[in-house]
């Protein structure tokens, strides 16, 4: 099957089919079952250099920029994979490597880049407060030369599996600042330092069984010095992540997109049904190649946001709007796929109900789609805000 994708990555894809092949359907359906962490499958991609594919070759990374980070992604779901287990290094790494200190990025990435060190999680969303980042009500509070952070966190992932998370938290209160924007401010915490040390962490199970917590700050103590940036400055600061994180999980959603069409294509010229192959009929054929179309329209979206942030151009409207399309297009195949299979779709054995499962998700987070289309009318059709 060809896709938009630039031949000048041929060699990169072919580097990393050869590695996911080690790793086949029954390795990730096993742990997709057991809701378990692929620790091995993770292990390979981090030794293989591809989980340091964005930190600088002078802290012993890889140097590639988010196009090549997206196709890592795009691979490991298109080998039917979830990327959704590690994706976070990816676009953490963005924010320490775009504002953390000289010291910070000497201390942490050459460790984070051999695989010492693993920073998967960032602390953002709160129960009450969701996508309305500007409200969250999580508090650091400096104290000599400590912060103090009270509050709570949801839908925080990998904790369980990571060394270091991006924390977010309003150090001035909402009240004292102009812009509502302003008083927020970036953390990076080594979590040893702080999990039964002012931070619980409570499991949330979950339909796709992806490892996702509940945190809860009880005076949690760390030093100043794990400050990103400057005081007050935090929410500019995490849009560059944020933007990275969109088109990276709009990878996911294009490699999902290439798996079910691949998996429909196949069955649908193998399966015989009065004589003849279903593919053959039309009402099987046209489904199919209608989410091919969406899913290659989608992939364009995503390189295009991807170029960009590459040269620090603002991406922040193609980013969502990658995220958007290629959300709705790997939807859309995973329900024309689970139509194809019939009644063996529903079968664990064909994992097709498993990436189901998995790309559903992305309706819904990191951000949903109304908010999208909230975001595409109002900062780019400049419609009145609706909210």
């Amino acid at each position: 099957m060809q896709t938009s994708a630039p031949d000048i990555h041929d060699d990169l894809r072919d580097a990393l089919r050869a590695l996911c092949a080690d790793f086949p359907s029954e390795y990730h359906r096993k742990h997709g079952a057991a809701e378990t962490y692929p620790e091995e499958f993770i292990t390979a991609l981090t030794k293989a250099g591809w989980m340091a594919a964005m930190i600088p070759e002078e802290f012993g990374g890889s140097g590639l920029g988010l196009t090549e980070a997206s196709i890592v992604m795009e691979e490991i779901n298109r080998a039917g994979g979830n990327a959704g287990h590690c994706h976070g290094q990816m676009y953490n790494m963005g924010t320490l490597l775009r504002h953390g200190s000289d010291a910070q990025k000497a201390q942490y990435l050459p460790k984070i880049a051999s695989g010492e060190l693993r920073l998967q999680s960032m602390a953002v969303t709160e129960p009450s407060t969701g996508t309305d980042t500007t409200k969250l009500k999580t508090t650091a509070v400096r104290k000599g030369d400590k912060y103090v952070i009270n509050g709570q966190k949801v839908w925080i992932s990998r904790i369980q599996h990571s060394d270091l998370m991006i924390l977010l938290a309003r150090t001035t209160p909402l009240a004292d600042v102009k812009r509502k924007s302003e008083g927020l401010s970036i953390f990076l915490v080594e979590l040893d330092q702080v999990i039964g040390k002012g931070m619980e962490v409570k499991p949330i199970a979950n339909m796709v069984g992806h490892e996702t917590n509940e945190l809860f700050f009880d005076n949690m103590e760390i030093p100043a010095d794990t400050l990103i940036g400057e005081e007050g400055k935090g929410f500019r600061y995490i849009l560059d992540g944020l933007n990275a994180e969109r088109t990276l999980i709009a990878a996911e959603c294009i490699g999902d997109g290439y798996w079910f069409i691949e998996k429909a294509t196949a069955y649908a010229g193998e399966r015989e049904v009065f004589s003849r192959p279903i593919g053959q009929n039309q009402g099987v054929q046209f489904p199919i190649a209608r989410a091919y179309t969406n899913i290659e329209a989608a992939n364009l979206m995503r390189f295009e946001a991807c170029r960009r942030f590459d040269a620090m151009e603002p991406s922040g409207a193609q980013a969502n709007m990658a995220k958007l399309l290629a959300a709705d297009a790997s939807w859309e195949a995973a329900n024309v796929c689970l139509q194809t299979f019939g009644g063996f779709g529903f079968a664990q054995e064909y994992d097709v109900e498993r990436k189901f499962r998995e790309t559903r998700l992305y309706q819904v987070a990191p951000i949903s789609t109304n908010l999208i289309l909230s975001y595409v009318a109002e900062h780019i059709l400049g419609m009145p805000r609706s909210f």
